[in-house]
């Protein structure tokens, strides 16, 4: 099946689509009496939103954007920003989804897809086609062949095994692409660099120079590489080119995981580099110029959070050669504008969405007059609106969610409580809209990972569920996440089913002492680590908890040593697992993870216990499923088990959604809900 086809066939579905979008952009919905006093349907949390991605052009004349209507309608759109708003369709495919999207230049795109929800095996792939929908290339091959996507002509178009890299912003057709190189046994060798041009696929390898099998790049604002890593037998390497006529050298070295103490994560257009300290002097991972002198972190931080590691993306006006402000997440998604033009649009658009928060996109920033804005809250999913600087008006353009009623949706808090050794965990608490304030069932929401940044303010699909359903979710930043502080992060090294689990017991005790838990009618649930610590929790504290939600949870530590059909790297199995998890050839590391083994300990599962797993799961495969369900129900009548085919580490279809929290819903109701005495 042509491209050509399959964009005929679609556009005129995907245009009324996009007529929808914009006609309901970001407008309120007006529910009758009625209708404010129903639940809203499970399917409203989790169907995919109807506008993605969006991307203003450098010169901020177009905006590009993912749209669609339903799961499987999504094409990639262009709007004429001019007196018109003219929209045109670009590109869409019969049995993949548009996935990302990046300007190259002011008039040409670049674009990834993804396998349609259900299905495995395609992806990213790279294409390029101009603003007008003109001038279609593939560029790199999508992963399976078998797909309409993969049927353009292949003549010089790269195998999967490229990625797409970084755009340019120097207004050629070019972009810059990365090949992965695997082993036989399908171990990350290598990466190679290359420029690529959009047009006529003409290839430059870049970074040849350089020592060594590299693993990454990181290039100056010409495009040149100018840092490369390499590491080998659990020792990495950051290897430094400080202009284009010299050496290679080693500019630190330490070890793989948990990596370097200094990290250069950015170059500015004179090769000025900043980079982020994690293990300094100050509590968390803060930016600092490096001396362009001697190459070393400056005695002071550029920019330092409280409380939270800053990971920040750069905002660079390529026109003016100067970085203007930074994005980055603290207890909500934030910015920092070092640009006066820029500061003073931020308070211009803040002061007009005094009620959300209001993240402003633009690529010529001080020139172009108009600016792309996000604006969300813990209520709200994200509306986009267009923002111009002249006339000073804000005209809003489409909502990412327009089903969703903001006034049903929960109000969202973070706090923080002191675990029982002192250390201060962050705690999210979402609680149910119109209901009394005290003593709520209430499910505690443990994250996966678990060595992640678990949440922050905002929608979020599964607590606003559950609070639509009358709970109370406490979301519980336990130590060993990642986000609040080297410290918080190596205190969870080698403490599953430990510490990190008091920590989840003492957000709970918190939430009680706390006057908003009802002791009596508490659930804990999670995936990945998450439906691991589900499992614990029930095993350490059956009096605490009186149900439990597992999916795609750990169930057995060394089952992550052992399942050989994992993606389980060897890097990662080899020093990462037994530096954050436990060493298995230390016999108190594997005393421990015994020890702390819901599956060896599943007769102590006596509470009952929701579990799920997607049978193409490669994360955490379905046998730790399987083999718990086994071993706790010669013991326990009250285990409800589902699985789920074409799903994996997560779940991607809405059907797959709306049965299992169908399943959630029902199984919350009956253990703890409204109907159950306290």
């Amino acid at each position: 099946m042509s491209v050509e086809y399959v964009l005929n066939a679609t556009r005129s579905l995907l245009l009324a689509t996009f007529g929808w979008v914009l006609a309901t952009a970001p407008a309120l919905a007006q529910t009758s009496p009625d209708a404010q006093n129903t639940k809203p349907p499970i399917a409203d949390f989790f169907r995919s939103p109807n506008f993605q991605a969006p991307r203003l052009s450098p010169d901020g004349k177009r905006l590009a954007a993912i749209i669609g209507k339903g799961e499987e309608s999504r094409g990639l759109a262009v709007i004429d920003l001019g007196p018109k708003k003219s929209s045109k369709i670009v590109a869409a495919f019969a049995d993949v989804q548009i996935a990302n999207v990046f300007w190259v230049n002011d008039k040409r795109l670049i674009f990834t897809v993804r396998t349609a929800p259900g299905l495995e095996g395609v992806g990213p792939g790279l294409w390029a086609v101009d603003s007008d929908g003109e001038n279609m290339r593939q560029l790199i091959s999508p992963q399976d062949d078998g797909s309409s996507a993969a049927t353009l002509s292949k003549t010089r178009v790269l195998p999967w095994d490229w990625f797409f890299y970084s755009t340019l912003e120097d207004g050629s057709d070019d972009v810059i692409i990365q090949n992965y190189v695997f082993d036989t046994s399908g171990q990350h060798v290598r990466t190679g660099l290359a420029r690529l041009n959009t047009r006529n696929l003409e290839r430059t390898p870049l970074g040849r120079d350089a020592p060594g099998s590299i693993k990454s790049w990181s290039l100056d604002h010409e495009g040149q590489p100018m840092w490369a890593t390499t590491w080998s037998n659990g020792k990495l390497s950051l290897l430094l080119k400080k202009d284009a006529s010299a050496e290679w050298t080693t500019w630190a070295t330490g070890d793989l995981v948990p990596g370097l103490k200094t990290l250069p994560i950015w170059v500015g257009p004179n090769r000025e580099v900043y980079a982020l300290q994690s293990r300094s002097n100050k509590a968390t991972a803060a930016l600092y110029r490096l001396d362009p002198k001697t190459m070393q972190a400056e005695a002071e931080p550029l920019v330092l959070l409280d409380g939270y590691d800053l990971d920040p993306t750069f905002v660079y006006d390529a026109k003016a050669k100067r970085l203007v402000g930074l994005h980055f997440l603290a207890d909500a998604e934030s910015s920092i504008w070092f640009d006066p033009i820029m500061k003073q649009t931020q308070a211009e658009v803040d002061k007009l969405l005094p009620s959300t928060v209001n993240m402003i996109s633009c690529t010529h920033c001080i020139d172009a007059p108009v600016s792309l804005v996000s604006a969300f809250s813990d209520r709200t999913p994200t509306n986009y609106f267009l923002y111009d600087r002249d006339s000073k008006e804000l005209t809003p353009v489409a909502s990412s969610r327009p089903w969703i009623d903001s006034k049903k949706m929960a109000r969202v808090d973070v706090q923080q409580f002191a675990a029982r050794d002192g250390l201060n965990i962050p705690v999210q608490i979402t609680l149910p809209n119109g209901s009394p304030k005290t003593q709520l069932p209430t499910v505690v929401l443990v994250h996966g990972g678990p060595s992640a940044r678990g949440n922050h303010w905002g929608w979020q699909a599964e607590a606003q569920f559950l609070a639509s359903r009358g709970y109370l979710v406490v979301e519980p930043e336990f130590r060993g996440s990642t986000g609040y502080g080297f410290k918080h992060f190596q205190a969870g090294w080698k403490k599953w089913g430990q510490e990190m689990q008091d920590d989840v017991t003492d957000a709970t005790r918190w939430a009680i002492q706390k006057g908003l838990a009802d002791p009596k009618r508490i659930c804990i649930a999670g995936a990945s680590y998450g439906g691991y610590a589900t499992l614990m929790g029930l095993i350490r504290e059956p009096e605490l908890y009186q149900c439990g939600i597992n999916w795609v949870g750990v169930t057995d530590i060394e089952l992550l040593f052992t399942v050989n059909w994992s993606d389980a790297s060897d890097v990662s199995l080899k020093y990462g697992l037994p530096l954050l998890v436990g060493d298995r050839k230390n016999e108190k590391d594997l005393q421990a993870m015994r020890a702390n083994s819901p599956l060896l300990r599943a007769a102590e599962i006596k509470r009952p216990l929701l579990m799920a797993y997607g049978e193409d799961d490669r994360r955490v495969p379905a046998v730790h499923g399987t083999k718990l369900r086994d071993a706790i129900k010669p013991g326990n009548s009250e285990v409800e088990w589902v699985s789920y085919v074409s799903e994996g580490h997560g779940w991607t279809q809405l059907k797959t959604n709306e049965d299992f929290w169908g399943r959630v819903e029902r199984f919350l109701d009956k253990h703890i809900g409204a109907q159950v005495k306290p």
